[in-house]
C-alpha cells in the first residue's frame, strides 16, 4: 500500500486532473491486484465513470517509456488503457478502466475450447502491429535492444536466483563452462532471428476481453526492439499455465504463416521456425524461473514461487530435444529437480524467508 503523504499525493493529484471544485475528499482509491513491478493500481469512480490510478514511482518505474509506448501502440491501432492525466515528476497516471476480465480467466473456465482459441487468434493477430510499433518522433524515448549483453543479463537471473539463492547448487568450473556454451545457443539464436518491436511480457495476465469482445493490452512498458518470435512463445508457451502441444503447434503455425506474409520470410523453414520459438522458450523460461525467485527474495512477493514448477518441466521438456542443449536438460533433471523436491520436502522449505514489511 501507499505510504499515507503519498496516498494523500495521489487523492489530491487527481482531484486537481479532474475534480477541482469537489477536492481529493471526492475521490475513493480502492486497491486493486498488482504486478510483478513496483506499480501499485487503484481504482475509482467520478462522474459516473471508472477510471484506474496508478502510483508509479519514478525511481522505481519505467515511466517515460509508459507514456511513449502508450503513444506508440495506439497509433497502430492496438487498444491500450488511455493516459487521461501523468505527472512523470511523481509518478502518478490515470487510464481508462479496461475492468477485470483477463484472457486468463476465460482460460481458466473454458480450457482450449473453440472460443479460447478464437481469443488467441485474436491476440495473435495483434501481433503484426506490435511488431511494427516505433517510437513516434515527438517522443525523446528510444526503444532499447535486446541485444546479447541484454540477453545475457536475464540468462544470469537463472543462475545467481535460482541455482545459487534458491537451491544453493554450486556449479564447478565445467559446469559453467557448459553453461555458458548453452547459452550462447540460445543467444545467437535470438539474434538471428527476424528483429521487431516486442512487448515482452506478452500473455494471458497481460491480456484483457474487453466488453466489446475485442482484446485490450496491459503492461507494455518493458518493450525492447528483439526477436520475432519472443511474444509468440510467452503468448503460447504461457508461464502460467500450459497448453496441449496440438493447441500450441496449430497457433504457431498460424503466427509463422502471417509473419511470413508481413515480413517476406517464405524463404524459413518450418524447422528453423521451431528452433527459434524452442530456443527463444528456453532463454525466456530459464529467465522467469530466477526472476520468480528474486520476487520472493527481493521483493517480498510470496505468490511467484508456486509457478517455478512450469518454468522448469517447459525447460527439462524442449532441452530434450536439441543434443547442442544436453547439458542443460541434464542440469535440469539431475540436479535442479532434486534440490526443488527436497526443498518442498522440508517443513520450511524456506529459511531465507524475506523480512515482511
Amino acid at each position: 500500500m501507499l505510504s499515507e503523504s503519498r496516498y494523500l499525493s495521489l487523492k489530491h493529484w487527481l482531484a486537481t486532473v479532474l475534480s477541482p471544485k469537489d477536492g481529493c475528499s471526492s475521490i475513493q482509491l480502492s486497491s486493486m491486484t498488482g504486478d510483478a513491478g513496483f506499480r501499485q493500481y487503484y481504482r475509482f469512480h467520478h462522474d459516473g465513470v471508472s477510471f484506474i490510478a496508478v502510483d508509479a514511482p519514478p525511481s522505481l518505474s519505467n515511466n517515460d517509456a509508459f507514456v511513449a509506448l502508450q503513444q506508440s501502440l495506439a497509433s497502430q491501432n492496438i487498444c491500450v488503457p488511455q493516459i487521461i492525466a501523468c505527472d512523470l515528476t511523481q509518478g502518478f497516471f490515470c487510464l481508462s478502466d479496461f475492468g477485470d476480465y483477463l484472457l486468463a480467466d476465460l482460460v481458466k473456465s473454458e480450457k482450449e475450447s473453440a472460443l479460447v482459441k478464437s481469443f488467441y487468434m485474436k491476440a495473435i493477430n495483434m501481433l503484426p502491429s506490435i511488431a511494427k510499433a516505433r517510437i513516434l518522433p515527438t517522443n525523446d524515448y528510444k526503444l532499447p535492444i535486446y541485444d546479447r549483453a541484454f540477453i545475457q543479463l536475464e540468462l544470469s537471473i537463472f543462475t545467481d536466483w535460482l541455482l545459487s539463492k534458491h537451491l544453493n547448487i554450486k556449479l564447478t568450473a565445467n559446469d559453467q563452462r557448459q553453461l555458458e556454451s548453452c547459452f550462447s545457443l540460445l543467444v545467437d539464436s535470438a539474434l538471428d532471428q527476424p528483429q521487431v518491436t516486442m512487448h515482452r511480457d506478452y500473455h494471458s495476465r497481460n491480456i484483457m476481453i474487453l466488453e466489446d469482445k475485442q482484446l485490450g493490452v496491459i503492461d507494455f512498458q518493458d518493450a525492447v526492439t528483439g526477436p520475432i518470435t519472443y511474444d509468440i512463445v510467452s503468448l503460447l508457451r504461457d508461464c502460467y499455465v500450459r497448453y496441449s502441444d496440438e493447441m500450441v503447434t496449430s497457433l504457431f503455425t498460424s503466427f509463422c504463416r502471417l509473419m511470413e506474409t508481413q515480413y517476406s520470410l517464405t524463404s524459413v523453414s518450418d524447422e528453423q521456425w521451431n528452433k527459434w520459438f524452442d530456443f527463444m522458450g528456453l532463454q525466456r523460461h530459464l529467465k522467469a524461473s530466477g526472476i520468480f525467485c528474486r520476487l520472493y527474495y527481493r521483493d517480498n512477493k510470496e505468490g511467484y514461487l508456486k509457478d517455478v514448477p512450469l518454468t522448469l518441466s517447459y525447460i527439462e521438456n524442449i532441452s530434450s530435444r536439441y543434443p547442442a542443449l544436453r547439458f542443460i536438460h541434464q542440469l535440469i533433471t539431475e540436479k535442479v529437480q532434486p534440490a526443488m523436491n527436497k526443498l518442498h520436502e522440508q517443513p520450511s522449505c524456506h529459511d531465507d524467508k524475506p523480512i515482511k514489511k
